[in-house]
This record gives structure tokens, C-alpha cells and sequence, in this order.
């Protein structure tokens, strides 16, 4: 798994045999992305230019290792950089793999960038783009910091918030029930509403909270939500799945 050192800013590799040996375990950052070319990237973190600072992502990008040094995490994951794109093969295993790389850090960073009360919570986009649903489930410390980088409250905390906006049990964002306990039309209910730049993300976002693994074909459209539904029905026998047929 490759990270940001959050002093350095620089990548630092750890192998799967070794995170579970990081003392203080890793924080990782969910966020909205900005789409063209001002997020910071792979081939950002290994130039030598200053033009990298230039960018519109730079401050999110510093301001997220910033935080996570404060808090006493030496390593942070943000998925704009840490992942290779232009390896097709890297870009399906990551994808495959972030509903356990979320489950398993210590702390997940919420950056609501549009947010700057609590109040405001329940207005921010974050909760409208298909890919920060798993980034909301998977982790068991999700933790929300508005523009500033000021501290709103946790997914615990603001659970009444976040319950009114997605429908998800108080419970499960509390981590007393698992999603999986959870119907598979009470799962995709919560996803129903959420949007994805590309198509095919909106099934490929959903693979982790139905423990699914299966290839990316950007350019399938609505077959990969078909694909996504048969592999399922292959693992579940919880015909609430026909609901979304």
C-alpha cells in the first residue's frame, strides 16, 4: 500500500504483511474531487517542480498531511495520488481493495471544502457522490473537518445529521451493527441517490459494501451494475436484491 509520509510529503511503500505492524496505524482522507487536472496526482508526488505547489489541489493536499501529522499519524493515504492511473492493473486491484484500506485505518479525515459550520453539515456535496458512501461506512473512526480545517464532530457524533441526510441506521454509523447485517435493498437505498462522474463508478463504488470483487470495464455502462447485481445474487441469498432489477 503506498502512502504519503506526512512529513516529507513524499510516497512511503508498506507491504500488506506490514501494516499490520504500524504502531500507530494510518490515517486516509475522504473527500469530493475536483475534476481536470488540479488534484494533486501519482506523477505530482514524484516531481521535483515547484509548479506542483502551483496547484489548485496543493492546499487540500498539504492541509490533509498537515492535520494528520497533528493528530500523530505519520502516514496518510489520499486516493487522488496514491494510486498509479495510468496502470490499469494497479487502478482495478486499488479499487478493489479500498473498502478494506478504509475499514482498516485508524482515523478517516472528512474534508467537506464547502462546509464551514456545523449547521452546513447536511448541505455539502460529500454526501451526494457515489464514492464517499463506502468512505462513511467502512472506517470506524470517520472524523469531519470543514473548509478551514476546523473539527465538526464525528460520524458518531453528527449521526442524527447523517441519518436524516442518507437514510443509513444510527446504529451501523455507530459501528454497533455491521452494514452487512443490513438488507441488500436497504444497502443500495442508501447509494440511490448518489451520483458518479463515470457510469460504471456507480457499481464499481458499491463493490466493497457488498464484499464483491470484479474487474473494471469503463466504456460497459449499465453492465457493470448488471454484473454487480449477479455477483450478488452468487454470494447472497437475500432476494431483496430483486427490488433493484
Amino acid at each position: 500500500m503506498r502512502f504519503i509520509n506526512t512529513t516529507t510529503l513524499k510516497f512511503h511503500e508498506v507491504s500488506d504483511l506490514e501494516l499490520h505492524k504500524l504502531k500507530k496505524g494510518y490515517s486516509i482522507l475522504s473527500h469530493r474531487w475536483t475534476w481536470g487536472e488540479d488534484e494533486i496526482q501519482y506523477s505530482d508526488v514524484l516531481s521535483t517542480s515547484d509548479a506542483v505547489k502551483a496547484k489548485g489541489g496543493f492546499s487540500k493536499f498539504a492541509g490533509a498531511c498537515a492535520l494528520a501529522k497533528t493528530l500523530g499519524y505519520d502516514l496518510i493515504w489520499i486516493d487522488t495520488c496514491c494510486i498509479n492511473k495510468r496502470d490499469a492493473v494497479e487502478l482495478s486491484e486499488a479499487i478493489n481493495s479500498m473498502y478494506r484500506w478504509y475499514s482498516m485505518s485508524q482515523l478517516c479525515i472528512a474534508y467537506l471544502q464547502d462546509v464551514t459550520g456545523v449547521t452546513m453539515v447536511n448541505k455539502s456535496v460529500w454526501f451526494d457522490r457515489g464514492w464517499t458512501l463506502q468512505e462513511l461506512i467502512a472506517p470506524r473512526s470517520v472524523q469531519f473537518y470543514n473548509r478551514s480545517w476546523t473539527s465538526l464532530g464525528s460520524k458518531a457524533s453528527l449521526s442524527n445529521t447523517i441519518v436524516d441526510k442518507t437514510g443509513i441506521p444510527a446504529d451501523v454509523l455507530k459501528n454497533t451493527k455491521p452494514p452487512r447485517a443490513c438488507s441488500v435493498a436497504q444497502r443500495m437505498s442508501w447509494a440511490a441517490k448518489r451520483t458518479t462522474q463515470r457510469l460504471e463508478d456507480r457499481a464499481y463504488s458499491l463493490m466493497g459494501l457488498f464484499d464483491v470483487n470484479m474487474p473494471m470495464i469503463y466504456g460497459e455502462r449499465e453492465q457493470a451494475f448488471i454484473r454487480l447485481q449477479e455477483h450478488i445474487i452468487a454470494k447472497s441469498a437475500d432476494e431483496s436484491i430483486f427490488v433493484w432489477s
